[in-house]
């Protein structure tokens, strides 16, 4: 298992980002920042959200977007989940990197049910021609996107990427589920984001995967903040275009 500490290029970071609210997970629970408007979900062009947005079909409608590869009929996804308190928006400046290295990407607002929101998605998926799912998930969306691939699913996962996951989080056990993925994973957290530093470190120590990658940068930022933040949306790709290719 490799573990690296990079410096971020923080400058970028307001630049980059544009999200409809920036929630705070914690082992405890925040309170949601405002939902986005249904219609462009906040942070969408309204022909992008013309185009990509549905209703996911799970215990209930669940906002969400979807875009295929640039190139069309992707046979690998991503399936985002957001951390808690937040949106999708989370992870709609980041659609394109993902689309434009042959995934397709769904992103969805979750109300807190998200291995059965994460199956919901995989049908979804399905039916599009998807034949694999890679699950990104940010904190909270982190230990739920654990939970899921622990478990059979209607898709095969293709790896697990987890940005400041905490090592439980309500019912979900982590430490427990991390043990069980065969699928390649790639675990990071900035090393002053205080637990969630300390519990990638666990969940990395908990892993059996064959390929597993633990990344601690320097910084404070928090989920998919890390993205635009000094290497890590590089080697994320790097990471996923090795172990979880797109065809």
């Amino acid at each position: 298992m490799k573990i690296r500490t990079v410096v971020p290029a923080v400058g970028a970071l307001a630049a980059t980002l544009l999200l409809a609210g920036c929630g705070s997970d914690g082992q405890g629970v925040a309170a949601p920042s405002s939902a986005p408007k249904a219609a462009d979900y906040g942070c969408l062009p309204q022909d992008r959200a013309d185009k990509g947005s549905f209703g996911l079909d799970s215990v209930a409608k669940r906002d969400a977007y979807y875009q295929d590869s640039d190139a069309g009929r992707a046979k690998v996804a991503v399936v985002f989940s957001h951390e808690n308190g937040d949106t999708l928006c989370d992870w709609i400046p980041f659609v394109e990197d993902f689309t434009k290295a042959g995934y397709a990407t769904l992103a969805y607002t979750s109300a807190g049910d998200l291995p059965l929101d994460i199956e919901a998605a995989a049908k979804y998926l399905k039916a599009k021609g998807v034949e694999r799912v890679v699950l990104v998930g940010a904190s909270k969306g982190g230990t739920g996107s654990l939970a899921a691939a622990a478990v059979p699913g209607t898709l095969p996962v293709a790896a697990v990427v987890t940005l400041s996951a905490p090592t439980y989080f309500g019912s979900w056990n982590g430490v427990e589920a991390i043990a069980r993925i065969k699928a390649p994973l790639f675990v990071a957290a900035q090393e002053n984001d205080q637990p969630f530093a300390e519990n990638a470190a666990e969940l990395a120590k908990a892993a059996t995967a064959p390929v597993k990658e633990l990344k601690i940068y320097q910084g404070s930022s928090h989920g998919a903040r890390l993205l635009p933040q000094g290497t890590a949306k590089a080697d994320l790709l790097a990471f996923l275009a090795k172990n979880a290719p797109s065809s």
